[in-house]
């Protein structure tokens, strides 16, 4: 696991390698145990008013393909060291115009138990065509609670809060020598 003084050396070197016209503003550097990925803005295609949006889209897909042919071999110097380093992959990305494109990223495989009706969960997605493999359905599972988290998670944390209330009230956090009813 990262400490966050990992995370803000690494994020601060990256700022201070990256080249200055990279990117529009700062990038966004996510880590964690085999990877760091790095995504940065990158300005939208001028285009003419009442553009059509088939014609907004391949422009930004063009405009994507231009940043990434044209900064290919900085990206793989930084990306070296930085692998050097932190021990780490090096995944690019860029987001343009509202649309986010990764270049490249470590798809790394996860061991894992399930119980029966964890795999029927699966076997379900995969027999309705929404995944070839139970592979597939376990990557679509944590895509859904990853769209997701914010709100999840926030009602998560909300209820762990009231679990401790509820747990500071219990008997077990009255003193030692506190009276009881038999006295």
């Amino acid at each position: 696991m990262i400490t966050n003084e990992q995370r803000e050396n690494l994020r601060g070197w990256l700022t201070g390698r990256l080249p200055d016209d990279f990117f529009e503003e700062p990038a966004e550097v996510t880590v964690d145990r085999e990877e760091i990925t790095v995504i940065g803005r990158i300005p939208a295609p001028r285009l003419a008013e009442g553009t059509s949006d088939a014609e907004r889209e391949a422009a930004v897909q063009g405009r994507i393909q231009e940043f990434r042919e044209r900064t290919r071999e900085a990206r793989i110097e930084v990306a070296r060291e930085a692998e050097h380093r932190y021990r780490r992959k090096v995944s690019w990305g860029v987001e343009c115009d509202g649309r986010r494109a990764l270049f490249t990223h470590v798809a790394a495989p996860v061991m894992t138990r399930l119980r029966q009706p964890e795999r029927q969960v699966l076997d379900t997605l995969i027999a309705g065509g929404v995944a070839r493999s139970r592979s597939d359905a376990l990557a679509w599972c944590v895509r859904l609670v990853q769209r997701h988290t914010d709100d999840w998670l926030t009602e998560l944390r909300e209820s762990l809060e009231h679990v401790q209330r509820v747990r500071e009230q219990g008997p077990d956090n009255e003193p030692e020598d506190a009276p009881t009813d038999d006295e």
